[in-house]
């Protein structure tokens, strides 16, 4: 005899929920999220324990206090979290944007030529140094100081 009349719902993956999300926020990003003191103090709390058990309880009883929450909080709520998920796949994005622009430049001299035409400002001689100097480090197995200047020059110019 089968207990559960709806399948579709034990097939579903709902994720996280709010209350896990929250928990596992920093305390900077949490500070941003419209919520009581009381329950700020609850997610805080998450953040000291230290036994997976615990943890698990306790973000549990911080699902029981969000249940407790009217739908205008919980939409409040929601829309800070997706903010908050949405510059984190955006910035993401971004560095992976960057990361191929450094190895297509490491790569192809053509590239450098490209960027040089988007940023005519560009202190050129110090990129060609870089370049040549990464280089030089993935062929002789040297620490990536080079690549690493690479991708923070990048990173100012604000791409």
């Amino acid at each position: 005899m089968n207990m559960n009349t709806d399948e579709s719902y034990e097939d579903e993956d709902l994720g996280p929920s709010k209350a896990e999300i929250l928990a596992d926020l920093s305390l900077d990003a949490l500070k941003t999220v419209p919520l009581e003191e009381s329950l700020r103090d609850a997610i805080r709390e998450t953040h000291r324990i230290k036994s997976f058990g615990a943890i698990k309880r306790h973000k549990q009883y911080l699902g029981k206090l969000m249940r407790n929450l009217d739908e205008e909080q919980l939409a409040a709520i929601q829309l800070r979290l997706d903010a908050i998920s949405g510059v984190s796949k955006a910035e993401t994005a971004k560095m992976h944007h960057l990361e191929k622009m450094r190895d297509d430049l490491i790569k192809d001299d053509a590239e450098l030529t490209k960027l040089i035409a988007s940023y005519p400002d560009l202190d050129i001689q110090n990129l060609r140094t870089l370049i040549r100097n990464a280089r030089k480090e993935r062929e002789l197995n040297k620490p990536p100081k080079a690549y690493r200047e690479i991708f923070q020059l990048l990173k100012s110019l604000d791409l």
